[in-house]
């Protein structure tokens, strides 16, 4: 074996890049994490250690160039000591974040994408990192801050300035609230519990003892019939039942099968992932495992989205912990299983939540979609079966195999087996996250569990499940949450991210922010998306400063529904939905800013109208 080796590394990252080549059957996988690894050490990335982490996996620049071009947390240039993220996508735009954003230049003095003279700042302007239920929210590096105001960011930076940076809140903001009546704790019983991230807290309450019953009291396919009765469906936002998907892998391949694990969580208003992952990591891993089992699978990944990089240190933790006690590994609890566990990290691409992009960018690429059939189960992550599902959908698992599909399917409605954790921000009295059964009305989501609409002010407009679903109106919201009805109102539940708007709200600046971030994260490759999205980020920026012309309303809904099922993957169509709700049932907004009305400012006339 040759040494391609010729850079002398810190031994700390030396060490990190030979496990990092070690963990995958393909060297190339190893090369989004070992460049992330490296910027973190050296501030950027030069030619000097990309030319380095080319050599060791065996690729030329020109492959490692490309790939760090399309994910959004790889930089070449350096920035500050303190990197300052700003969110003001729509969940903190409501909250303020556009307010905070312009509060934060003129404190630092620079723009976006500049460094402070002294070299301490950096500044960023980024789409949404999970924060949804603590907007606004600022990330120093890669820790969260939220529930911020401009005194708040100023005491910050005041001690940032001084050398000291303030260890930031350890839970997701709106996870660890008093429990309401309304709630179901399943997968969130252990939120809250003081050390609920080590093992030996998690074996005290009712801990891998799934996964002793699925090793030797249930053969494969008992596991995915029992998944099968509790009618869980996935929570990632596509709804598909996960037994079924399970069911779909092919017995007698002579191939290894992979489990995946789905963490890039990116969809605007949704953070519900978030606290499974810091707070409860050994519920995943246990599911993972009954997973692996059922469709006969040793091999394991987590796939992380970059902007959780903190949670990973959690996760390897609860890994190396389930190892010691023999619940990953060879000959698991004495069963003959074997099932190996990694983490593996994103770097910003909303993209790669798509499974088949995902499975890209494990693979070291561009989170590019595939065409499909072939679909993962049958060739998935290097060209073998595979199982993807959500980190809500895994975690689910343990309670469904410990106390029977039947009863878990009774908590939900029918075809909507169980609970699910709603993310609910926006203009709300208290946002959080909340487990409750499915088919929960929305009105008393809003009303009840959420305290109903701050300052005493009527409802607009919801996002039900995320920013790729069509909007609901204020007379709309009568509807229970599951996904059967609310796709009969014409919208889906999706992730789970409930956005409340208020009567001030102005849809056409909801429609420009919306567009903004898919735009952004258009991976391009698609004609249809990429013009699209780019010519309606055009279209509303410009209708709602007050240039728009009559003609565009029309337009912006043709453009649009151009893009309706016409995508290799769903951004397309997540980019359109909502913007074709938000002209059909705000219309008279969008007539409104012809005229130099604009619902956020009523009393004023908008730049440009005419």
């Amino acid at each position: 074996m040759t040494d391609n080796r010729t850079m002398q590394l810190p031994p700390q990252l030396e060490t990190k890049f030979n496990e990092l080549i070690g963990r995958y059957p393909i060297k190339r996988s190893a090369l989004i994490p070992m460049m992330l690894y490296a910027q973190d050490q050296f501030g950027f990335l030069g030619d000097d250690i990309l030319e380095e982490i080319a050599k060791r996996l065996d690729l030329n620049t020109i492959q490692v160039e490309e790939t760090l071009a399309y994910y959004s947390m790889l930089r070449r240039k350096p920035a500050g000591r303190y990197h300052i993220q700003v969110c003001t996508n729509i969940s903190c735009m409501l909250r303020g974040g556009n307010e905070l954003y312009q509060h934060v230049q003129k404190r630092l003095g620079i723009g976006n994408k500049e460094v402070s003279p002294s070299g301490t700042f950096s500044l960023e302007e980024v789409e949404c990192m999970g924060a949804c239920t603590g907007a606004p929210a600022v990330q120093v590096n890669y820790d969260f801050y939220e529930n911020l105001d401009p005194d708040k960011v100023d005491a910050l930076f005041e001690q940032l300035q001084a050398g000291k940076q303030p260890k930031p809140v350890p839970v997701i903001s709106g996870s660890l609230h008093e429990r309401l009546p309304a709630e179901v704790p399943v997968i969130s019983k252990r939120f809250g519990i003081p050390n609920s991230p080590k093992i030996d807290v998690y074996l005290k309450n009712e801990g891998y003892q799934a996964l002793e019953k699925a090793l030797k009291q249930m053969t494969p396919d008992q596991i995915i019939d029992e998944v099968k009765k509790s009618n869980l469906r996935g929570r990632g936002g596509a709804g598909f039942p996960a037994g079924m998907k399970w069911s779909f892998v092919p017995k007698d391949t002579t191939k290894p099968k992979y489990i995946l694990c789905n963490a890039d969580e990116s969809e605007p208003g949704t953070c519900k992932d978030r606290p499974l992952l810091e707070m409860d990591p050994h519920q995943l891993i246990e599911g993972m495992v009954i997973a692996g089992r059922a469709v006969g699978a040793h091999k394991g990944y987590i796939y992380v989205r970059g902007e959780y990089r903190y949670i990973i240190d959690i996760l390897d933790t609860a890994i190396a912990e389930a190892y010691a006690k023999q619940y990953l590994g060879k000959n698991i609890a004495g069963s003959g299983f074997d099932f190996e566990l990694v983490t593996h990290t994103g770097a910003g691409a909303y993209e790669c939540g798509e499974e088949s992009a995902l499975m890209e960018s494990l693979e070291g690429k561009r989170g590019y979609p595939r065409i499909r059939p072939p679909f993962p189960a049958v060739v998935g992550l290097y060209g073998c079966p595979t199982v993807i599902n959500n980190v809500e959908t895994l975690s689910t698992v343990p309670a469904i195999i410990r106390q029977g599909g039947e009863w878990y399917a009774n908590l939900g409605t029918p075809k909507n087996g169980g609970t699910r954790l709603y993310s609910i921000s926006g203009h709300v009295n208290r946002p959080g996250i909340y487990e409750l059964p499915l088919g929960f009305p929305l009105r008393r989501l809003i009303e009840e569990v959420a305290g109903g609409v701050r300052d005493g002010k009527k409802l607009k407009a919801v996002i039900p499940g995320g920013s790729s679903c069509p909007l609901l109106s204020a007379d709309e919201i009568d509807v229970a949450m599951d996904y059967d009805s609310v796709a009969k109102i014409g919208s889906m539940l999706g992730s789970g991210g409930t956005v409340v708007m208020d009567e001030d709200t102005c849809m056409v600046d909801v429609a420009r922010r919306i567009m903004h971030f898919y735009a952004h994260e258009s991976c391009g490759w698609c004609i249809p998306c990429r013009e699209g999205t780019a010519w309606l980020r055009k279209m509303l920026d410009r209708f709602h400063e007050g240039g728009g012309t009559e003609s565009d309303i029309p337009l912006i809904e043709e453009l649009s529904k151009n893009m309706l099922g016409r995508t290799f993957c769903p951004l397309g169509d997540a980019a359109a939905l909502p913007t074709i709700s938000i002209v059909k049932k705000w219309r008279n907004e969008f007539e409104d800013h012809l005229h130099g009305k604009c619902a956020y400012k009523p009393a004023e006339m908008i730049a440009g109208a005419h």
